[in-house]
């Protein structure tokens, strides 16, 4: 039991933590909120928050994947929520570049494209990085290779190839955002791969495949024919 002074919102984040460890999937979105908004707001009943979040982004992964850019409109979010949201969002990309990460070899480009939806899927700029593969297909580094505006990330293929030769990779997959929602590739994008993989042929590198990915969607260069 709560003392009479004690706020009202601690008794139910209790039982909140309660329904957590008995029987998690019967939380609401919301409830899920307001426990992790409670891990850097002790002092604060965040239900409203946690229901504005969800509201305003309309989902409870679009609100945790949310920019700070985005944050930062909704009142009552400071620094330390945008910190806090910002290692959720590197534990979910980290966990979703695993297979990329492993070092096992890679069979499918869904391999590559959950690590790139998990790590850029949801950027509000365009990035675009590189997985670079030994022999036997497994993963050497996965790096970025450049930043951008919302519609374009400036990417030179001599700075592929110069990596590739430097990690000693035979084969590359290449990966990049649409902030705009839709994964299909760009008159643009058809470009430069082919631009990246003639320069890669030259010296015995082969790129494997173009990913292009949203939050939620990708698109294969190979799957769809333009490699």
């Amino acid at each position: 039991m709560t003392k009479p002074d004690t706020p009202h919102y601690l008794g139910h984040r209790q039982r909140l933590k309660a329904k957590l460890v008995d029987n998690s999937r019967s939380l609401a979105d919301y409830e899920i909120m307001e426990l992790v908004l409670a891990q850097v707001l002790p002092r604060r009943d965040t239900k409203p928050l946690a229901k504005e979040l969800i509201d305003r982004f309309g989902s409870l992964k679009d609100a945790i994947t949310a920019r700070p850019d985005q944050l930062k409109t909704i009142k009552g979010i400071g620094p330390a929520v945008t910190v806090h949201w910002a290692l959720l969002q590197e534990l979910y990309a980290r966990i979703g570049e695993t297979q990329a990460r492993s070092g096992q070899p890679l069979s499918d480009p869904r391999d590559v494209a959950q690590a790139a939806m998990a790590r850029l899927g949801g950027k509000g700029v365009e990035e675009f990085w590189t997985a670079f593969l030994d022999s036997k297909n497994r993963v050497i580094a996965w790096e970025k290779i450049g930043n951008g505006t919302v519609n374009a990330a400036p990417v030179f293929p001599r700075e592929i190839i110069a990596m590739a030769l430097r990690l000693e990779a035979v084969s590359i997959i290449l990966a990049h955002n649409h902030p705009g929602g839709d994964p299909t590739p760009s008159k643009e994008d058809v470009l430069l791969t082919g631009m990246i993989k003639e320069a890669a042929r030259s010296l015995d590198i082969t790129v494997h495949d173009h990913i292009v990915v949203t939050d939620t969607a990708y698109c294969s260069f190979y799957e769809e024919g333009y490699l």
